[in-house]
């Protein structure tokens, strides 16, 4: 009998524990996140955004965000490089997401709160006299993360930031100040095609990208012929293709940054 009274004791615990589950996921969840659904993000604010990649993904109806940022000068002055204001400011008005990358590239890992404060206030300053909203998203330089940021990151507004690491994220699992991605740089499509396969199950894949090409920084160029091998990929095979901002539509951001920890590993 009291073998009996504990196996029930257990199993109830058990289901509790299961339907806690799901309770969770329910609040950090909007609505179901459908198969095929992937992010598209630019770095660096790279020429070609403007002029080659942006009237593709017109021609396509695909989302993007661009994380701008300036880096230290004389580099952004070089406009055979990197994009004017006017031309970020385009960006926004023909639909497109304008992001945050800091205003000179500084990895977050080396910055204290008040230089990664000033990073912020410089590009949202050069958001607001270009008449482009206040960016609500973030991408790490580098990749590095920094508990100064996920911190910082939400007491400013901002809902979510962009990583590195590889792999589709897990809206029920990855806190949103620590999103991860793959990225597209380089000439082998075995890791691009494959990664977008994942984007099942909840999952989310969200794409990291630089120049196509990136004239400036060319070890992390993406081909202009396999980019649209891309585009033409999520086209034929049906995906939704959004920005980063426009996960909020799946994700009760408020709530998945109070409840889930922050993890840092894993996301270079």
């Amino acid at each position: 009998m009291l073998r009996r009274l504990s196996l029930l004791c257990v199993l109830l615990l058990l289901l509790e524990a299961g339907l806690g589950g799901v309770g969770a996921h329910a609040q950090v969840l909007r609505r179901p996140v459908p198969d095929k659904l992937v992010v598209l993000t630019f770095d660096d604010a790279a020429l070609s955004h403007a002029t080659y990649v942006a009237p593709l993904l017109r021609q396509y109806g695909f989302g993007a965000t661009f994380f701008v940022c300036e880096f230290r000068e004389p580099a952004f002055a070089d406009k055979t490089k990197y994009m004017s204001w006017a031309q970020i400011r385009q960006l926004h008005r023909q639909g497109f997401e304008v992001g945050s990358h800091t205003l000179t590239h500084r990895h977050v890992n080396r910055l204290t709160q008040e230089q990664l404060g000033a990073e912020l206030d410089s590009i949202e300053g050069r958001c607001h006299s270009n008449r482009i909203p206040r960016p609500v998203t973030f991408a790490y330089p580098g990749y590095d993360t920094a508990p100064v940021a996920t911190t910082l990151l939400p007491a400013r507004g901002y809902h979510l930031a962009r990583a590195g690491g590889s792999r589709p994220y897990d809206p029920v699992t990855d806190n949103p100040l620590l999103i991860p991605s793959f990225s597209t740089s380089g000439p082998d499509t075995a890791k691009v095609l494959p990664a977008l396969r994942q984007a099942q199950n909840g999952r989310i894949v969200v794409l990291t990208v630089h120049g196509v090409p990136d004239v400036a920084h060319d070890w992390v160029s993406t081909p202009p012929a396999l980019f649209e091998l891309y585009l033409r990929y999520l086209h034929d095979h049906h995906y939704t293709v959004v920005a980063l901002r426009d996960l909020a539509r799946y994700v009760n951001l408020p709530e998945a940054i109070r409840t889930i920890p922050p993890r840092y590993e894993n996301l270079k």
